[in-house]
């Protein structure tokens, strides 16, 4: 490459991205990546890139996106970092290149406030609070002003505010050409900028909706382009299972008997027998998840079969959507919203009898998928999945010749993509790896303490917390504890608030401690963040996506080797499958898993070159087994050890040292 190529330029020290940003840093990795990104777009290939932390990976797939000329579509992890993405870090690149490229945002369609449910909702005034009408009332001065209508934009309301289920639409209730208020769909407004616009940022839920659309041939959510760059792609087999394959809840039968009534109302309020069979509809939803048990969890199609009294509630229910569906069918011409209704009662009919085995498959197609349900505290989802996503996977990249860029900090196990490429299919695609360039050895020590039990040892959530207590109180806040499971991060929860209670007397210096499901994760982040000494105790919401810089986070801690359940239906299935194979399906596939998120888990430590502190990791599997070696080897090269007191001098070196340098910044 000459001095005059074009990424030299954007990325030195005195181009136009050190020009527009404050914080900007050379970095030989970040410029390499580019460079490969944009070979691989002029080639049309696939190309897979992880860059570690602190790479700057973000700017190196936008620079070549930016400067191809063709069509992009850019989908990321979650619709946080797609609003980063959107708002901050594609405005900084597109200022310092120039570049006129016409962007769009697209979400989801219960992210954008429809006008029709919004007027539905001050009509009928079904709320259950004084801040649910507050709520209302906010989003109703929102609409009067928003160009997009995307609630995110909405800071007045939260974002898990039951209010937005009643304002926004869902592909199942959506009127279509038929809607009053077509015309200012905020949807429809969203898709047609982005069929227009030259770079459209998507997330990974909404790109893969539309390849399930287009497969089905219903319609093309997103305009055909030139290249995919899919960002936080670690993510992606999950995701994918998820669309290939299909799923039904018992929430979205009340949704749908709660919509049946209003339309009822307003549109059939002589037909009495509407109501109550719609009323009965929504009693055999809720016996039949009554009948899968109290417990969340995940079970296999065989487990809720032989629970005591659902297949009788199974029964039931499909008996009661034969005697809604006659209703409705007389109904139907009465209004748009009663024919939509009756349309999408016969869908859900049809995927519950999927589900059931009552409808027609052949014996190729039952031996590819697991039939599997999953209870929440309200509902009972139904789900069937693909054992493996790659043939349909690289069925849909085999269309229109493109780039289809894969990049995340958590691709590979020791610099090797194989359990990546395979889940995928992305057998032929290029690779490159580069590590993070902060100085790891200087900033961060890993630390395996001694003396843990096994894992599947009783008391062992008791044993970490002890070895984590003399950290923990050195440390004087700033902590991430990760746990694997919800029953551990209560307990390590409890037990912590024990410690502060018996060893902080002064209350106003005690660190606050949060716990995973106290409110929103993206309210509980914004509270830990501002107290500046919090401890934060997580399970695996709180393990990616997560950016805390300095002192606010300089310890996090990790209980055990994150290894899926082995009783998860989804796993099982996959594990026998390969078994049948020959293949070592944990050495080829489980221990990978664990291993990317092990990876993402201690990415949460070091954000910044400024940053300081110790990862600890409990679980002595890490150590004593030859499989977690594996673990060791793909972490970031920190200093290790095994000694707490090494820990804990590392621990308050690294306090002392922010602590000054957050003295330097005041001054």
């Amino acid at each position: 490459m000459s001095a005059a190529d074009p990424l030299t330029i954007l990325f030195s020290p005195e181009g136009p991205l050190a020009a527009n940003i404050p914080e900007f840093r050379l970095r030989a990795q970040q410029v390499e990546m580019a460079r490969r990104i944009q070979a691989a777009i002029e080639a049309q290939r696939i190309f897979i890139a992880e860059a570690g932390t602190g790479t700057g990976k973000t700017f190196a797939y936008l620079a070549p996106a930016l400067a191809s000329g063709g069509k992009v579509i850019i989908s990321t992890g979650t619709k946080t970092l797609q609003d980063q993405l959107f708002n901050k870090d594609l405005p900084l690149m597109r200022k310092a290149l120039q570049a006129p490229t016409q962007a769009a945002l697209l979400k989801g369609r219960a992210n954008y406030l429809c006008p029709y449910y919004l007027r539905r909702a001050e009509t009928e005034g079904r709320f259950h609070s004084r801040e649910e009408v507050g709520h209302l009332a906010a989003i109703r001065k929102f609409s009067k002003h928003t160009r997009s209508g995307d609630k995110a934009e909405c800071g007045a309301v939260p974002e898990n505010s039951p209010v937005w289920a009643q304002v926004t639409s869902t592909r199942d209730n959506c009127l279509g050409q038929e809607c009053p208020d077509h015309r200012e769909c905020h949807v429809l407004a969203a898709r047609k900028a982005a069929m227009e616009a030259d770079l459209v940022v998507v997330n990974h839920h909404l790109f893969f909706a539309d390849v399930m659309l287009r497969d089905e041939g219903l319609a093309e959510l997103l305009p055909a382009c030139n290249t995919v760059i899919l960002d936080e792609a670690h993510q992606l087999p999950e995701v994918a299972a998820l669309f290939f394959g299909d799923s039904v809840s018992t929430s979205q039968i009340l949704d749908l008997a709660r919509d049946g009534k209003a339309e009822g109302l307003a549109g059939a309020r002589d037909c009495r027998d509407l109501q109550e069979s719609l009323s009965a509809l929504e009693k055999a939803a809720k016996d039949l998840r009554l009948a899968a048990g109290l417990e969340g969890g995940r079970f296999s199609a065989h487990q809720l079969e032989i629970a005591p009294g659902f297949d009788a509630a199974m029964r039931q229910l499909l008996r009661q959507f034969g005697a809604t569906a006659k209703i409705l069918k007389t109904q139907a011409e009465r209004s748009e919203g009663l024919e939509k209704c009756w349309q999408r009662l016969l869908e859900l009919e049809a995927r519950i009898q999927a589900w059931h085995g009552n409808a027609p498959m052949t014996e190729e197609e039952a031996d590819k998928k697991i039939r599997w349900g999953e209870t929440f505290g309200q509902s009972l989802q139904l789900n069937v999945t693909p054992l493996s996503v790659a043939d349909v996977f690289t069925r849909q990249m085999a269309g229109h010749p493109r780039a289809w860029i894969f990049t995340s900090a958590t691709l590979a196990v020791q610099g090797r993509f194989d359990h990546y490429q395979a889940e995928l299919g992305l057998l032929d695609a290029e690779t490159g790896c580069w590590d993070s360039p902060f100085d790891y050895a200087r900033q961060a020590l890993l630390y395996a303490p001694q003396g843990l039990p096994e894992p599947n040892s009783w008391g062992y959530t008791e044993a970490v917390a002890a070895a984590a207590l003399p950290l923990v109180r050195v440390a004087r806040g700033g902590v991430f504890f990760l746990c694997t499971s919800l029953k551990a991060m209560r307990r390590i929860h409890e037990l912590l608030q024990q410690d502060l209670n018996e060893h902080w007397l002064d209350e106003a210096a005690r660190p606050p401690l949060f716990l995973q499901g106290e409110c929103g994760k993206n309210e509980l982040l914004e509270r830990f963040r501002q107290a500046g000494n919090g401890i934060l105790v997580g399970s695996q919401s709180f393990w990616e996506g997560v950016d805390v810089r300095g002192d606010a986070l300089s310890l996090v801690i990790i209980d055990k080797l994150p290894f899926a359940p082995p009783d998860d239906p989804v796993l099982a299935a996959r594990i026998e499958e390969m078994r049948k194979a020959g293949r070592n399906a944990f050495m080829e596939y489980q221990l990978p898993r664990a291993v990317i998120n092990v990876k993402q888990g201690a990415g949460r430590l070091i954000r910044t070159e400024s940053d300081k502190g110790v990862l600890m990791i409990c679980d002595p599997r890490m150590l004593n087994k030859p499989y977690g070696r594996r673990v060791w080897r793909s972490l970031p090269p920190m200093r290790r050890t095994r000694e707490l007191d090494v820990a804990l001098e590392f621990m308050l070196a690294a306090k002392s040292k922010n602590l000054l340098l957050a003295g330097q910044v005041r001054g």
